[in-house]
């Protein structure tokens, strides 16, 4: 159902991979609701991903782009602003790595080159992407910036390794970063996060499936899914949250909140039998 709650309104959509990905949810959710975007992601995940099929389905167009490159980025922003005619209105920041996810090497020893890299990618790109937006004046007032992250930059979730850091990060830079856009350009930034989503780049961290199912006994509701995140984020790129930022915002089925629930005493109690 469409509401046509982004007629109007332009923006950028950063890390659609596959039918899997939040941002390829929300690239969807976007279009039906009469958003028009730019789609980008590093050349690398595009050649990975499905990012043409997306393209084509919603009338967007695609500009790689490397969010840890300050050359990249510029011409990214600048390009979008004249494919778009004009200044933006909506950015999703949904990037996240961790080499030493990949490569199976415990949080307690670390290869620091690793860890420099996926903090660049996971968290430092977002301060990236917004002061390169801050610098070329190039969201209009009201705008919104929303960036993905994790219930494990608050709680110990010893799996997610350094990841837990970096959205740990992430959500001070969209603090920090946040007052200034507000402050000075009348721009909204906000994170979400997301109960655990069985996406391509979730998958990769170890025991996954045990976090998506631990957290669906937890929560009242059940875990928020990738289009239910797509739709929250709808709702922030809207003109109805114009007053909502510096916010971290909980779509994860009352989980972040909980902290022993039935289903999870009787799984308990069963396995002490």
């Amino acid at each position: 159902m469409s509401f046509n709650l982004l007629k109007g309104k332009k923006g950028i959509i950063f890390g659609a991979l596959d039918p899997n990905s939040i941002a390829w949810k929300t690239a969807e959710r976007v279009h039906e609701e009469g958003g028009e975007f730019v789609l980008t992601n590093a050349p690398i995940a595009m050649r990975m991903g499905q990012i043409d099929q997306l393209a084509s389905k919603t009338g967007s167009h695609i500009i790689p782009a490397d969010a840890t490159n300050l050359e990249d980025l510029e011409n990214l922003v600048e390009k979008s602003m004249e494919l778009l005619g004009g200044k933006i209105d909506f950015v999703l920041h949904s990037i996240g790595m961790s080499v030493n996810v990949r490569k199976g090497r415990a949080y307690t020893d670390q290869n620091y080159d690793w860890t420099q890299k996926g903090t660049d990618v996971s968290a430092m790109s977002f301060h990236k992407t917004m002061q390169t937006l801050y610098k070329k004046d190039a969201m209009n007032e009201w705008g919104s910036i929303v960036a993905l992250t994790y219930m494990a930059a608050q709680r110990v979730f010893p799996d997610y390794n350094d990841m837990a850091d970096n959205k740990a990060y992430l959500e001070s830079i969209a603090r920090s970063f946040g007052y200034f856009f507000g402050r000075d350009k009348k721009v909204r930034v906000n994170t979400i996060s997301q109960s655990p989503t069985p996406t391509t780049a979730g998958q990769g961290v170890k025991g996954f499936d045990g976090f998506i199912a631990y957290a669906e006994k937890m929560s009242p509701l059940g875990n928020a899914t990738a289009l239910d995140c797509a739709n929250y984020t709808v709702t922030l790129f809207s003109d109805l949250t114009k007053r909502v930022t510096l916010q971290n915002l909980y779509n994860d089925g009352g989980f972040s909140n909980m902290g022993v629930s039935d289903a999870v005493m009787d799984t308990f109690v069963e396995n002490q039998e």
